[in-house]
C-alpha cells in the first residue's frame, strides 16, 4: 500500500479455520443479557468422532431470556436426549444452537439477532452454575460433513482499527 498522509497504513485481516465470522452488514451478538462470562471455552476434538467441547458455556440464571445471536430461521425447537434445544439457520450455511433452552419460538419462524427465542433452564452438564451451551457449525452444502466453529468468532469483541506503520520500526 502507498503512503497515506506521510504514513503507511497496515490493515490486518485475520482468517482462521475454526473461528466463525459474521458478515459486517449482519453482525451477531451475545445470546444472553447482560454480556455473560465464558465458563468453558470452545475445545474441538482432533477428529469428529472424538470427545470435545463443540461450543462455549456462558454463565446465566435459570429462567433468563435467551436471544437469537443473529438473524435467521428456527430449524429446530424441542428435546434432544432429554434436553431442550433451539437451533437457528443463518446465512453462510451457519447454524447456531442453544441448550438447555425451553423454546418460545416455533420451527419456521424468522428471527432477528435480538428475538427472544426461549428461557434458559438449569442442568447443563459440566457447569457448576446455570449455563447456556452456545454452539455454531457450518453445514457444508451438498455434503454430510459439519464443521464446528467457535461461536465467539461471530462477535466483534474488539473494534477493527487501522494502525499507522512508521518507517524504520
Amino acid at each position: 500500500m502507498g503512503p497515506v498522509s506521510g504514513l503507511s497504513v497496515l490493515l490486518i485481516t485475520l482468517v482462521s479455520s475454526g473461528i466463525a465470522t459474521a458478515s459486517p452488514d449482519k453482525p451477531f451478538t451475545w445470546p444472553l443479557r447482560p454480556r455473560p462470562t465464558v465458563e468453558r471455552a470452545f475445545d474441538p476434538p482432533e477428529q469428529d468422532w472424538l470427545p470435545g467441547h463443540r461450543g462455549v458455556d456462558l454463565a446465566g440464571t435459570s429462567g433468563q431470556p435467551v436471544y437469537a445471536a443473529g438473524p435467521g430461521v428456527v430449524v429446530f425447537a424441542g428435546d434432544v436426549a432429554g434436553r431442550p434445544v433451539v437451533s437457528i439457520r443463518h446465512e453462510g450455511d451457519l447454524r447456531t444452537t442453544y441448550e438447555p433452552v425451553t423454546a418460545k419460538v416455533t420451527v419456521g419462524r424468522r428471527v432477528t439477532r435480538d428475538t427472544a427465542i426461549g428461557v434458559l433452564e438449569a442442568g447443563h452438564a459440566g457447569c457448576a452454575t446455570t449455563c447456556l451451551h452456545w454452539g455454531v457449525r457450518r453445514e457444508q452444502s451438498g455434503r454430510a460433513k459439519r464443521e464446528y466453529l467457535d461461536p465467539l468468532g461471530l462477535l466483534r469483541l474488539s473494534p477493527i482499527r487501522l494502525k499507522p506503520v512508521h518507517p524504520g520500526g
